[in-house]
């Protein structure tokens, strides 16, 4: 069995990606993926509901084929996780399973799932965070190899951005109501991932590259009159302090997550392949 990292370090690779999940991100980086990409090409999508993803993807003009994971991560070189959460363990394990390696968008779901890093290196394969919707990974994982004495983020969401989350309605958050910016969650990254699953895994990437998800404190807000996505912040260490803000629309196809995002995982595929690497 050719292994991905094999496959990866091939003079002049050219890496055919699955594709796990029809919504908003994955319909997005399979467009691009198929419209033609430097050594990179669109192997296939994968779906519970393989008729629905069809009829997905025939709406949006992307010709692959559609079929199981399982099928999947036998048939692609690497794969790309752009499923709901709560499905991560089983896309790792059916990638891992191949020694294929994977490429996810969900951080939050990882907090809980991080003997997967153990599984991939068993079998030879990688578990790549994409950067998503945030930016200065690079520093902050370069600043916590000395100490991170503090990190901070804050999420401003437009109200309805944070609609459906376990966290809102567990505590009978009325989004409608909010009139002007308003703190509705403050706490750690790990309990911001389970209160907000699809919404912060902005928060969740930031504590993993840097002090952890309980060393890592987050503020969520709802504030009306919001265009985009706004995440900030702040981290201060040993060796260096600095303040991040971004301002990401939001897509057009779910509130709940930026445009920039599918962006992102193809930056991240791209680093794969390309042969002039920038950044850490």
């Amino acid at each position: 069995m050719r292994s991905t990292a094999r496959r990866m370090n091939n003079p002049s690779p050219t890496l055919k990606i699955g594709i796990v999940g029809t919504g908003a991100i994955g319909t997005a980086v399979a467009a691009r993926l198929a419209a033609g990409e430097p050594r990179l090409a669109l192997a296939g999508m994968a779906a519970r509901d393989i008729a629905k993803a069809e009829a997905v993807l025939r709406a949006k003009s992307i010709v692959t084929p559609v079929m199981s994971t399982a099928a999947l991560a036998a048939h692609a070189d690497l794969l790309v996780d752009c499923a709901a959460g709560s499905a991560l363990r089983d896309v790792a394990l059916a990638a891992f399973a191949q020694g294929k390696s994977l490429v996810t968008v969900n951080a939050a779901a990882l907090l809980d799932h991080m003997d997967l890093a153990d599984i991939a290196a068993r079998s030879g394969a990688k578990l790549i965070v994409a950067t998503g919707a945030l930016l200065a990974l690079d520093a902050v994982a370069a600043a916590s190899l000395g100490r991170i004495e503090r990190a901070t983020m804050r999420n401003r969401k437009p109200p309805k951005g944070w609609s459906g989350a376990p966290y809102v309605v567990a505590n009978k958050i009325d989004l409608d109501a909010i009139d002007k910016p308003t703190r509705i969650f403050t706490g750690t990254a790990r309990e911001a991932a389970k209160g907000f699953p699809a919404n912060v895994n902005v928060a969740a990437a930031l504590s993993l590259a840097g002090p952890g998800p309980d060393c890592t404190q987050v503020e969520i807000w709802a504030e009306p009159g919001l265009t985009r996505n706004v995440h900030e912040f702040d981290i201060v260490a040993d060796c260096v302090k600095f303040s991040v803000s971004t301002e990401g629309l939001p897509s057009p196809d779910n509130p709940k997550t930026s445009a920039i995002v599918p962006l992102s995982v193809l930056a991240t595929l791209k680093r794969l392949v390309d042969p002039l690497r920038i950044g850490t």
